[in-house]
């Protein structure tokens, strides 16, 4: 008895097998091999276009978000002109093709851009007032960077249908979700910052600000604030941004000018650090360097400022996964404010001797947090 079973039996292909099983088989074969590439682009294509729908709405949805907000300041007022025009604006990075100076350029180009948006709203709704300013410059921000999302993942994906270019859609559609993940973020973000209410980010900011309790405290740069205390005969120099307005502040200009002043011996920097997968939310950890996101520019001034006066910089972050950081704070986040205080004052005891001063510096958004 055989029992030997060949391919061509398997698949009906053999002697007296018929011409539709022959086509049934060898059909979609061929179509794999002349077509394959062209099927899978139209596949992710559709998962792409749903993608960029939700890109579109977020755009939309925040766009909204600011017009009701500048509306409810100035009632009576038509904001989605001034509204839109701006929201179409861009930004140009100096050239680099000759690195030096180059942070300088990038620092003013980007505090040129932040200086329009606030005589912007101010020119939208004269008289506004300060907290007010800064939560629309927030709202402004986020819609912002919204539409220009949307509109680089659409650009990206109409010229890889355009061209039918496969091995161009394959990053796009590798890149989409994290892009969402962020998209989905900021979108959280809108109502804490509408709210006036405390954000993932601004965790180094509470901390910081908690130390300051009591304290007298002095306009150290623009939308930032610092107060002096001691520590076991250490001279602490707590600097934030000032709260409890949604900005980061300019802590850089805060330290350079406290170092123009007087000496600086450490720097101890509090902050939000995106965890790793696989890493437990809401977690303190210690590391060595600045702390501090953004474009660079501000950590690359304090930096310089610490190279120059060979003072260490110590970081203690609190772990967060993105949408954490932006949108409202969670409980346990918001727990380990007194904890992560009590970490920064062991370590500036660790990185300064007595008579010596630690600069302690919250890093992030002030939304909801007051000094």
């Amino acid at each position: 008895m055989d029992r030997g079973l060949d391919a061509g039996q398997l698949l009906g292909l053999g002697e007296g097998a018929s011409p539709l099983m022959m086509l049934v088989w060898v059909l979609p074969v061929v179509l794999l091999v002349f077509y394959g590439q062209r099927i899978q682009l139209y596949v992710t294509s559709g998962e792409i276009k749903k993608g960029i729908r939700r890109l579109d709405a977020y755009g939309s949805e925040s766009r909204g978000e600011l017009v009701a907000y500048v509306r409810g300041l100035a009632p009576g007022s038509d904001p989605e002109g001034r509204v839109d025009r701006f929201l179409d604006y861009f930004t140009i990075m100096p050239v680099d093709a000759d690195p030096a100076g180059i942070i300088g350029k990038i620092r003013h180009t980007v505090r040129s851009r932040e200086g329009a948006t606030r005589r912007h709203i101010e020119a939208a709704i004269p008289g506004i007032g300060r907290p007010e300013l800064a939560r629309a410059q927030a709202l402004l921000e986020v819609a912002s960077s919204l539409r220009m999302m949307h509109k680089a993942i659409n650009h990206a994906y109409l010229t890889a249908k355009r061209q039918r270019n496969y091995p161009l859609i394959l990053p796009l559609q590798m890149l989409l979700p994290t892009v969402l993940e962020n998209a989905e973020a900021m979108m959280g973000a809108i109502p804490a910052f509408r709210a006036g209410q405390p954000v993932g980010d601004g965790i180094g900011p509470m901390a910081v600000g908690r130390m300051m309790v009591g304290l007298e405290k002095e306009e150290a740069a623009l939308e930032t604030v610092a107060a002096r205390t001691e520590l076991e005969g250490r001279r602490l120099l707590l600097i934030k941004a000032r709260g409890p307005e949604p900005t980061v502040g300019r802590p850089a200009d805060a330290l350079e000018a406290a170092a123009a002043a007087g000496p600086v011996d450490a720097v101890v920097m509090v902050d939000a650090a995106l965890k790793l997968e696989g890493e437990e939310s809401a977690t303190i950890a210690h590391g060595f360097g600045a702390a501090m996101g953004g474009i660079g520019t501000e950590r690359f001034q304090i930096e310089e400022i610490a190279a120059k006066r060979g003072a260490p910089v110590v970081s203690i972050v609190v772990r967060e996964s993105v949408g954490e950081a932006l949108s409202l704070m969670t409980e346990e986040v918001a727990d380990l404010a007194e904890e992560v205080g009590a970490r920064a004052r062991e370590a500036a005891l660790d990185a300064a001797q007595e008579g010596q001063t630690v600069a302690v510096i919250g890093v992030g958004n002030t939304s909801g947090v007051g000094q």
